[in-house]
C-alpha cells in the first residue's frame, strides 16, 4: 500500500519514461511520502502488441471493415504478425540482439505498405549498421499494424498520443465530454484493466496523472471516470505540461466530475499541500489548485509557502517504471528524431526556466519559462551518478527550453573531472558563447547533439522574434559543434506574422547553403502557430495579426488567426519539409528552389556563397582577462637535447604528447618547457583549481618575459588544436 499512485496516461514515448512522475516521486522521496509510479502507456502498448493481444485484434475485425488492399493483405497474413510480434518486441527491448541478421535476410517480418519506403531508404541510408537497419524494419513492421488497428480498431491510435484531436485547442469541453459518455474503446479496456490491478495492488489515497500533451487527455479523463465509479473514495489530482499551458482559464464545472483537483505549474508544493489537506477539516491551504467549491469551479492559492527551490526537489526516482521493457524504434528520415526514439534517455533539467525568456513566439510570460534557476554543476552531476546507480543506464537527455552555456561548460568540467563516462544532449540558443573550445570540451563531456531554434533564417525576423541571434552566428556556432563532433539539429519555422513570400524563399536557400556545406545535420519546418501565453498572443495587434476570439470554458492555447499580408502559408509546407528531406541526405543541393513547389515563387536574394562568408569572418584574437584556461589533455612525455647554431648551443625539450587518437610533438626551450609541464598539470580539467588567462599571464612573466609572443607562437597553437581550451 502506498499513499499515492502517479500515472502517465497513454500515450507519450515508446523508449523512455516521461520524466515527469520520476520528478515528483523524488520529490516525495524527500518528504517520506510513499508513493508507485506507472507508466500507463508502454504497458497498454506492450499488452496491444503481444502475441494473445494481435490474435484479440484480428478476432475482433470482421471482413466488411477490411476495405483495402493493404488492410487485406495484414489481415491474410495474421498468423504471421502474431508468430513473430514478441520477437519484434524482445529484440527492440534490447534482449536479443542476434535476432537482427534473420530480421535483415528478408522473409522474417510480415511486410505491407510502410515497406514501400524501403527503396528511398535504401538509397538514402545504405551505410546503416544492422543492428539499426533492423530497428528500423521492426518499426516498419510496428507502424504497418498500427495502420491496421487506426482503420479497423480506433480511428484515435497513435504510438506517441491518443485522440489527441480532442484536447488540441478545445476551448470547450462539450466534444471531449460527449466523447466520455460513449461506450469505452478497445484501447480503452486495456487501460482500464491494468489500471483497475494497479489500483486493487497499491491502494493509494490520491492518485496524480501527469498530463502533458494534448495527446495523453483523453486517457486522463477515461482513467479519472473509472476511478469515481469504482473507486470513489480515492482522490484524484492532474497536473503537467497540458493543463500549465491549456487549462489556466478553466470555468466548465464538469471536469470535476472527473478531477478534484488541477494543479498549474511546478507541482510538487501543490500535491504536498493536497496530501496535509487531508488531516484538515478548515484553513486548507492550496498552491495554484483548481477545485469546485459550492458548485463553482475556483483556483485557490492561499499559500503562503515558496515553492521549493531546485537543489530542494530530490533526485528524480525511476524506480516502479518498466525501464527493461521500453522498446527502441529508429524512424531514420531525421537523425534528431531518431535519437529522440531510440535509446533510454535518463531526463534531467539543468535549469528550471529559460535564461533567455525573450523569444516572441514562445509562452515566455508562464512560470516554466520566466522563473529561471539554474541548479550547481556539483549537485547536478550528484544526480546523474545517483541515475546512473538507479536505472543502470548512462544516456542522458537535458530537457531544458535553453540550456545555459555558462552552466553546460561546468557540468561538462564536473563529468570529465569525475571521469564519468556518459552520453547526453540538449536544447540551446545558438548564441556566441559557444566557442570552439566550449563545443570541444562538451563533446569532451560526452555530449553527441544539440538543437536549437534557427526558426525564420532572417535576420528582420530574428530581430522581431527577440532570438537574440544573427544567421551569420549560428553559421559560425553550428560550424564550431559540427567540427568538434557534435551533431546539430535546427528547429526552423515559417509562416511567422509579416513573413513575405520573398524571406520564406530566402529562409529556404539559408537552410540549403548550411546543409550543403555540412554544418547543419539534422531540421524540422514548423509552421507558426500563435499561443495564448506568449507576447505574440497577448499584444496581436503589435505584430499584425488577427486573432479569432473565442469563449474559453476549458483548454486555451493554440489561437487561430489572420495575417495581415493575406499570405497563405499552408502551400509552402510541402516543398520545405521534401526540400529539408533531401538536403538532410546530402542531395538535390544543385535543384532551383523552384523546383520544390508546384506555383510560381520569387528567386532568392541571398547570394550563393552568404553562408561561406560568414564563416570567412576573421575570428577575434582579443581574449577576456577573466577567462578560464582549461588543460584537458594527458601528461607529456619529455626528452631532453641540444641545440646549436653558429658555434652556440643550448638545452631544449621536446614534449611528445599522446592523445585517443593520435599523437604530436612540441619543441620548447628548456626553461620554458618545465614551467608548460608543471602550469598543465595545474590547469589539468582534473583539478578543482583555474587559472585564469590575467593569472597565467602574470605567472609566466615571473620567469620569463613576452607573454603575448610565448602564447602566440606555433608550439602553443599546436596545444590549442589538441585540448589547450580557453573557456
Amino acid at each position: 500500500m502506498k499513499d499515492i499512485l502517479l500515472i502517465t496516461p497513454p500515450f507519450t514515448q515508446l523508449n523512455t519514461p516521461y520524466p515527469a512522475t520520476a520528478y515528483i516521486k523524488g520529490f516525495l522521496n524527500t518528504k517520506s511520502i510513499l508513493a508507485f509510479q506507472m507508466d500507463l502507456g508502454i504497458e497498454v502498448i506492450l499488452e496491444l502488441f503481444s502475441k494473445e493481444g494481435l490474435q484479440n485484434i484480428f478476432l475482433t475485425v470482421s471482413q466488411s471493415q477490411l476495405t483495402t488492399h493493404n488492410l487485406q493483405r495484414i489481415y491474410s497474413l495474421q498468423e504471421d504478425y502474431s508468430k513473430t510480434i514478441e520477437s519484434v518486441i524482445e529484440f527492440l527491448q534490447g534482449k536479443n540482439p542476434s535476432l537482427a541478421r534473420q530480421i535483415c535476410s528478408g522473409n522474417f517480418l510480415p511486410e505491407a505498405s510502410r515497406f514501400s519506403q524501403l527503396d528511398v531508404m535504401e538509397w538514402a541510408f545504405g551505410t546503416m549498421g544492422i543492428q539499426d537497419k533492423a530497428k528500423h524494419l521492426c518499426t516498419l513492421f510496428l507502424e504497418d499494424l498500427s495502420d491496421f488497428i487506426v482503420a479497423c480498431i480506433d480511428e484515435n491510435f497513435g504510438f506517441s498520443r491518443y485522440a489527441e484531436r480532442l484536447g488540441r485547442s478545445a476551448n470547450s469541453f462539450d466534444e471531449l465530454y460527449q466523447h466520455l459518455q460513449n461506450e469505452t474503446t478497445y484501447i480503452d479496456k486495456i487501460t482500464l484493466k491494468i489500471l483497475n490491478e494497479r489500483i486493487e495492488k497499491v491502494q493509494p489515497k490520491l492518485i496524480c496523472f501527469s498530463v502533458p500533451f494534448p495527446g495523453n487527455l483523453y486517457s486522463a479523463f477515461r482513467s479519472a471516470q473509472f476511478i469515481k465509479k469504482y473507486f470513489p473514495e480515492v482522490k484524484i489530482a492532474m497536473g503537467g505540461g497540458f493543463p500549465n499551458t491549456e487549462l489556466r482559464e478553466l470555468k466548465d464545472k464538469r471536469v470535476f466530475e472527473f478531477f478534484d483537483f488541477i494543479t498549474l505549474d511546478d507541482g510538487e508544493l501543490p500535491i504536498q499541500l493536497i496530501i496535509d489537506n487531508e488531516q484538515l477539516t478548515i484553513d486548507k491551504e492550496y498552491k495554484r489548485t483548481f477545485l469546485l467549491e459550492d458548485d463553482k469551479v475556483v483556483y485557490k492559492n492561499n499559500s503562503t509557502k515558496s515553492d521549493y527551490k531546485q537543489s530542494e526537489v530530490g533526485t528524480p526516482d525511476y524506480s516502479d517504471l518498466l525501464l527493461d521493457k521500453y522498446i527502441s524504434v529508429i524512424e531514420i528520415a531525421n537523425l534528431m528524431h531518431s535519437l529522440w526514439s531510440d535509446g533510454r534517455w535518463n531526463k534531467l533539467t539543468m535549469a528550471h526556466g529559460c535564461y533567455w525568456g525573450k523569444c516572441t513566439f514562445c509562452d515566455i510570460s508562464l512560470d516554466y519559462i520566466k522563473l529561471y534557476e539554474p541548479i550547481a554543476a556539483k549537485i547536478l552531476v550528484d544526480r546523474m551518478e545517483e541515475m546512473i546507480a538507479q536505472t543502470g543506464e548512462n544516456g542522458f537527455h537535458f530537457v531544458d527550453e535553453a540550456a545555459p552555456p555558462a552552466l553546460m561548460r561546468e557540468v561538462a568540467l564536473e563529468i570529465i573531472k569525475r571521469k564519468l563516462v556518459v552520453t547526453w544532449w540538449t536544447n540551446i540558443r545558438f548564441e556566441k558563447s559557444f566557442t570552439a573550445d566550449l563545443c570541444v570540451l562538451l563533446k569532451e563531456s560526452g555530449c553527441i547533439a544539440v538543437s536549437g531554434g534557427l526558426e525564420v533564417a532572417s535576420d528582420r525576423l530574428l530581430e522581431l522574434i527577440k532570438k537574440g541571434v544573427t544567421v551569420e552566428q549560428v553559421a559560425q556556432v553550428t560550424r564550431n559543434f559540427t567540427e568538434s563532433g557534435i551533431m546539430v539539429h535546427a528547429y526552423l519555422m515559417y509562416g511567422y506574422p509579416t513573413q513575405t513570400v520573398q524571406e520564406t524563399v530566402d529562409s529556404l536557400e539559408m537552410v540549403r547553403q548550411l546543409f550543403e556545406l555540412g554544418i547543419l545535420q539534422s531540421g524540422f519546418w514548423h509552421q507558426f502557430a500563435m499561443t495564448a501565453h506568449s507576447p505574440v498572443g497577448m499584444f496581436p495587434e503589435e505584430f499584425g495579426v488577427i486573432p479569432e476570439q473565442n469563449e474559453i470554458t476549458f483548454a486555451n492555447n493554440d489561437i487561430n488567426f489572420k495575417d495581415k499580408t493575406g499570405i497563405n502559408h499552408d502551400k509552402f509546407s510541402f516543398g520545405l519539409k521534401k526540400s529539408l528531406f533531401n538536403y538532410m541526405h546530402g542531395i538535390c543541393f544543385d535543384y532551383p528552389l523552384q523546383d520544390w513547389f508546384d506555383f510560381k515563387i520569387p528567386n532568392t536574394k541571398i547570394p550563393a556563397d552568404y553562408i561561406v562568408t560568414c564563416l570567412e569572418k576573421e575570428t577575434d584574437f582579443n581574449i577576456k582577462p577573466s577567462v578560464k584556461i582549461v588543460w584537458i589533455g594527458g601528461k607529456p612525455i619529455s626528452e631532453a637535447f641540444i641545440k646549436s647554431k653558429k658555434g652556440n648551443s643550448w638545452e631544449m625539450t621536446k614534449l611528445t604528447f599522446h592523445d585517443k587518437s593520435e599523437s604530436f610533438e612540441i619543441t620548447l626551450d628548456k626553461d620554458q618547457a618545465q614551467w608548460l609541464i608543471k602550469t598543465l598539470e595545474t590547469i589539468s580539467v582534473f583539478n578543482d583549481y583555474k587559472l585564469t588567462f590575467t593569472q597565467l599571464k602574470s605567472d609566466f612573466e615571473n620567469y620569463f618575459e613576452d607573454f603575448e609572443l610565448f602564447w602566440y607562437s606555433k608550439p602553443i597553437n599546436t596545444l590549442r588544436e589538441f585540448g589547450l581550451l580557453v573557456l
